[in-house]
């Protein structure tokens, strides 16, 4: 069915056929009898990396294959949401390895993009925690793992879909004594502060921080860090200790349609800056909170992309190498200067890794959301541009525009990663928009 496809940005919003599919053989039967496909899970990526002239939804395909309650190794076709996965795991004291910033992507999309979280400096991005996985390439379905067929694993690992579609993947759970975070929040004044708190609190097993991109002088970069570990039986309240692998029941909120571009304004940053700022009365705030608003306070709203209006957003994320701040300073620098903050701004800090097209790299990490405007995309142009200047990368699942010389120059690997694309998918019959744009798939 064709049909005006976006994902969670909103932009590009192109004409696709979209069609779906419950059982392998119907996969298979549709690959064999098409070309020009890109799998597509929940639509959570921002940009295009899941559009293409034939999108494959993956959602139907989203059964439990195996769970060892003992032991923590679970399977689930590709198509099952990490939503889905908590509300199995969570009550038998099982979590996630490693979750973003939302519960409503796909496990598929989620190894796609080797997702990260807050917990990367700690214990790395999603690949590091998967035990198997099989994939329909352009060959044939293939199993892949660190040990076997490894070019395929780490080429899917982060891949974008573009060695084929993945429809199972195996991984590790994390073992947990309750369904809440004991949480601690310190504000910062400025950025040096902020920096210098993350080494202070990296024994943390996750970290991250909210920044104001519209200040200056003595108050640039200032921001709020909040850290947290699992919280034990013992640090619970009555209440709470009562059902610990519990949640108590969640207000659920809705943006009904898309407001008005003038909604979004400096006045309305900066005062909503202000107020978050504000909120954390003391330096240091401590609480035990269930996991959901620890990890996924965003998902409380339904339907939060449509706060920026028709036209969309985009939002740019990069990572600078840990002995980079200055490149930091300057991009914050010439966000503030050019008055174009965002609500949402998340710093954290990566571990090492270095895999063959993942996007972590041990240092600082930032995301923001821009609306689509007049200059952005040429204001993103002289970012990018900083970003490469100190040695940084993008992030492709937010991508919606990189030109392609920024993803060749930024990702080390990129030569390599396109050979062995070409290996498991030999007549570019696994591509999209963004593969297109950026030259992997021409």
């Amino acid at each position: 069915m064709r049909k005006q496809l976006a994902n969670w940005g909103n932009y590009p919003a192109l004409d696709c056929e979209e069609s779906s599919f419950s059982q392998e053989e119907q996969l298979t039967q549709y690959v064999n009898t098409h070309d020009r496909i890109i799998a597509r899970g929940n639509g959570r990526c921002y940009g295009d990396a899941s559009l293409g002239e034939h999108s494959i939804s993956t959602l139907r395909y989203d059964k439990v294959l195996h769970f060892d309650v003992e032991t923590g190794d679970f399977e689930c076709q590709a198509g099952m949401t990490l939503d889905q996965v908590l509300e199995i795991v969570v009550p038998k004291g099982w979590f996630l390895p490693v979750t973003p910033g939302t519960k409503f992507i796909t496990v598929g999309g989620a190894v796609a993009s080797d997702v990260h979280g807050k917990n990367h400096h700690s214990e790395g991005s999603f690949s590091n925690h998967i035990l198997h996985m099989e994939v329909l390439t352009g060959t044939g379905m293939m199993t892949c793992s660190r040990s076997s067929n490894t070019d395929l694993y780490w080429a899917t690992c982060g891949g974008m879909g573009l060695t084929g579609i993945i429809t199972s993947v195996r991984f590790r759970l994390k073992k947990i004594e309750t369904a809440y975070i004991r949480q601690k929040q310190i504000k910062a004044e400025n950025l040096d502060e902020i920096l210098r708190l993350f080494d202070e609190y990296t024994h943390y097993t996750y970290s991250m921080a909210w920044i104001d991109c519209l200040q200056k002088g003595k108050s640039f970069g200032r921001s709020i860090l909040i850290v947290g570990e699992h919280a034990a039986k013992e640090e619970l309240n009555a209440k709470q200790g009562r059902e610990p692998l519990v949640l108590p029941p969640k207000m659920k909120l809705t943006v009904p349609f898309n407001l008005p571009s003038f909604v979004l304004n400096n006045f309305t940053v900066k005062a909503f800056n202000a107020l978050y700022y504000g909120k954390n009365y003391k330096k240091v705030m401590e609480s035990v909170v269930p996991y959901e608003p620890f990890f996924y306070p965003l998902d409380a709203i339904h339907h939060w992309n449509r706060g920026y209006g028709k036209d969309g957003f985009v939002q740019y994320q990069f990572v600078l190498p840990i002995d980079k701040k200055e490149g930091l300073a300057a991009i914050l620098r010439a966000i503030s200067d050019k008055g174009w903050g965002s609500f949402l701004a998340v710093l954290k800090v990566f571990g090492k890794q270095d895999d063959l097209i993942s996007f972590p790299m041990e240092g600082y990490t930032l995301a923001l959301d821009f609306p689509v405007r007049k200059g952005l995309f040429a204001f993103l142009d002289e970012l990018d541009a900083l970003v490469l200047q100190y040695g940084g990368r993008l992030y492709l699942t937010k991508d919606a525009r990189m030109q392609q010389e920024v993803f060749w120059k930024s990702y080390p690997n990129a030569e390599r990663f396109a050979g062995i694309v070409k290996t498991f998918n030999p007549d570019g019959k696994f591509r999209s928009v963004q593969s297109d744009r950026l030259l992997l798939t021409q």
